[in-house]
């Protein structure tokens, strides 16, 4: 029998986490892999992908109390723990993670794992005093809690352990897979694209995808946008997601005269079709805390895009033969442009090398399956071997 296994996430919407999961939860059925996985989602409100994970064959509880209550919620999480006969707790709130290993300390579980998907140390408090307070605490709760410290890339690894020497047993990095089938299918038509936003056909388009919040950094893409239509008039920029920072996005492109040259799109179901009808991808996270792991980055590369990328960006999601620059966001705009021109002048990527340097690479949904599950039977395994 597979291990039954508890992934406490926030809830299961459109983040990089859930997506993940559910992506090698498919892939797993079509394997013939069977999977006993329950997702507890830390918010009380139903999440959008709900349904698609019971289809999936997965179990979806939500905490009946926020995690701000904090009493109520810590009793939830350990009456569900200490009910569901688990053999995997996988926390995936990188700090936050320390609450729910504390919440169910002494129950029997034979594992329990820390996952890391950001370098951001965040902890679920707007007070920097208390933050500075609590970092220190979570972060040793989990090192002493958990049965594996578990992150998405190396840079994220590092960052979590904050200078501790690695454990070749307790320590690794399981990548975040990616599914090629999407991209390998998508039909690619830029003039349909462009007409369904009102584009000239032979417009170039420059590329954000993802949250519209300010740890991504959006509104220097209209920026670079301002910048690269002084080289290029007929650019445009395309932004694909919702968030906070949406309307300083419209703001800026009002304040630089491109409000007409800029596109607001939201979440799309047909991802990989839009992203093989752009030109560039654009990604300018601050330096600090920098990305964990960039999903769309690797998204990018299989649509075939040129990639304009920030030092906030690790290597970790970078395939071999990809077309990319690097830049600091004190280069400025200028740069940047200067970049994506540099960049334009090269041969397009091949999207068919991309496609086969993903499935060499630990990104691979085979891969990443593999590697998961083997997680979970050694951590168990392991555990049981101190137990006894």
């Amino acid at each position: 029998m597979p291990p039954r296994v508890l992934h406490v996430v926030e809830a299961l919407d459109r983040g990089a986490v859930e997506a993940w999961l559910l992506r090698l939860l498919a892939h797993a059925g079509r394997c013939g892999e069977p999977l006993d996985w329950t997702f507890y989602a830390t918010l009380p409100r139903p999440g959008a992908r709900d349904c698609e994970a019971t289809s999936l064959g997965a179990r979806v509880v939500r905490s009946p109390v926020p995690i701000g209550d904090k009493a109520a919620f810590a009793r939830a999480l350990r009456a569900e723990v200490a009910g569901g006969g688990y053999d995997v707790l996988h926390c995936h709130h990188d700090l936050i993670s320390g609450v729910y290993l504390l919440a169910t300390a002494g129950l029997p579980v034979p594992a329990r794992l820390v996952h890391v998907h950001n370098l951001n140390n965040s902890v679920l408090t707007p007070s920097a005093a208390k933050q500075a307070v609590l970092r220190p605490i979570l972060r040793q709760v989990c090192l002493t809690l958990a049965d594996r410290i578990v992150a998405n890339s190396d840079q994220a690894l590092g960052a979590f352990l904050a200078g501790r020497p690695r454990d070749p047993v307790r320590h690794r990095v399981q990548s975040i897979a990616i599914d090629p089938a999407p991209f390998a299918a998508a039909r690619l038509d830029r003039a349909a694209f462009r007409r369904t936003l009102g584009l000239p056909e032979p417009a170039p388009i420059l590329l954000f995808a993802g949250r519209m919040a300010p740890e991504k950094n959006p509104v220097f893409a209209v920026d670079v946008l301002a910048a690269l239509r002084r080289r290029m008039p007929d650019a445009v920029l395309v932004l694909a997601g919702v968030g906070v920072s949406e309307d300083s996005v419209r703001a800026r492109a009002a304040a630089l005269g491109v409000e007409s040259s800029v596109r607001l799109i939201g979440w799309r179901e047909d991802v990989a079709e839009a992203m093989k009808a752009c030109d560039w991808f654009i990604l300018a996270p601050p330096h600090h805390p920098a990305e964990g792991f960039g999903v769309a980055v690797v998204e990018a590369q299989l649509a075939g895009l040129r990639l304009l990328l920030s030092r906030g960006v690790s290597d970790a999601p970078l395939l071999p033969g990809a077309a990319w620059r690097r830049l600091s966001l004190d280069n400025g705009a200028e740069a940047w442009a200067d970049a994506a021109m540099a960049l334009w002048r090269e041969p397009a990527p091949s999207r068919a090398a991309a496609l086969a340097a993903l499935r060499a690479s630990p990104m691979d949904l085979d891969r990443g399956l593999d590697g998961l599950l083997g997680l979970y039977a050694d951590t168990v395994s392991r555990a049981g071997r101190i137990a006894a």
